[in-house]
């Protein structure tokens, strides 16, 4: 499922109300507050590519005290119980 990784900047006043609302966007998987140079960062899954333009540029970036998004598109997932699953491969208990 294509996912993308949106940093974004908010008027800080506006940080919990900016993320309940990006949290309530269909295809938002989830959102962070985070510390660093960003706000708050939101996980984006969709079927199809072409959704990124609706969920991102049309709603996100609408929602009341976001400032500014930038949008990481994740070409490959890893996590550990894919590569404990990987490296299992063969074995038997």
């Amino acid at each position: 499922m294509p996912t993308a990784i949106v940093m974004i900047d908010t008027d800080h006043a506006l940080i919990p109300e900016a993320a309940t609302a990006i949290a309530n966007v269909e295809g938002v998987a989830s959102v962070y507050s985070v510390t660093g140079d960003v706000d708050l960062i939101a996980m984006v899954t969709v079927h199809d590519h072409h959704d990124f333009a609706d969920i991102i540029a049309d709603r996100i970036s609408k929602v009341p005290g976001v400032v500014r998004t930038r949008t990481y598109l994740a070409f490959r997932e890893y996590s550990s119980s894919d590569l404990d699953a990987a490296f299992a491969l063969g074995l038997e208990d």
